[in-house]
């Protein structure tokens, strides 16, 4: 029986400043179908999905285990220990977060489509003529700064006698924000050799820009989650805090 061979997968071009052939689907993809790396990542991220509800049904019922314990809600571990907590600061270092994602979504534009603007056409002041390169740069800055900001955090909690061992509160409060600043350094990593490709490659083909496409699912993803625990663990302690300014 005779077998028919898609000629997309097999088809070989070696564009201009190019050291060998590549194949026409690393160039310009395969019409029509899915991109295996794209669908593979969005099943990807769904796993992740679950371990981070995994980690929220855990805070949650270990919140109620121990409040239910308290002889008042005011003198419950989670009501103690949300005391050493400083949601200004997890605000500012929230919004930065947040604002990447913004410049993550900036720069993947500029590769998707027909014109690949990797890096930009003007002075570097001139935001306007950046490309990918420099936007992506730019998120990798905000990200160090969100990461830089939860070391200096912990730091302060561990002064103050909050530990991962210390008790339950502290237990479920670094787990959950430990495991989320281990993602986000995986993305920055993912910034670096994405952005180390920029430089070393002589032709934008598909295959980075579905490289850049899936780093943003990433960030995005990463984000996302982290407005979730922001509202979780700082949501009473910003409220109380805010409600002060204005009681």
């Amino acid at each position: 029986m005779a077998h028919s061979v898609d000629s997309t997968s097999t088809t070989t071009a070696k564009p201009s400043g190019a050291l060998h052939a590549i194949p026409q689907s690393r160039l310009s993809g395969n019409p029509g179908r899915p991109d295996p790396v794209s669908v593979g990542t969005i099943v990807w991220l769904s796993s992740e999905l679950m371990f981070f509800a995994a980690l929220f049904a855990g805070y949650f019922t270990i919140q109620s285990v121990t409040n239910s314990k308290a002889e008042s809600v005011e003198t419950s571990l989670w009501a103690v220990k949300q005391e050493l907590l400083n949601p200004a600061f997890a605000f500012i270092n929230t919004f930065v977060l947040v604002l990447s994602s913004v410049t993550c979504q900036i720069g993947v534009s500029k590769v998707h489509g027909k014109d690949h603007k990797v890096s930009r056409t003007g002075k570097l002041w001139q935001v306007g003529q950046w490309g990918m390169r420099e936007w992506y740069i730019l998120t990798f800055i905000m990200g160090s700064f969100f990461v830089s900001g939860q070391v200096m955090e912990y730091a302060e909690l561990i002064e103050h006698g909050l530990t991962v061992s210390s008790d339950a509160y502290g237990s479920v409060f670094f787990l959950a924000t430990g495991f989320h600043g281990l993602h986000v350094i995986g993305g920055l990593v993912a910034f670096l050799y994405l952005l180390g490709r920029t430089f070393l490659t002589r032709r934008w083909t598909h295959e980075l820009t579905v490289s850049s496409i899936v780093v943003s699912y990433y960030w995005h993803f990463v984000d996302i989650v982290w407005i979730v625990l922001f509202a979780v663990i700082y949501g009473a302690p910003l409220t109380a805090m805010v409600s002060g300014w204005f009681g």
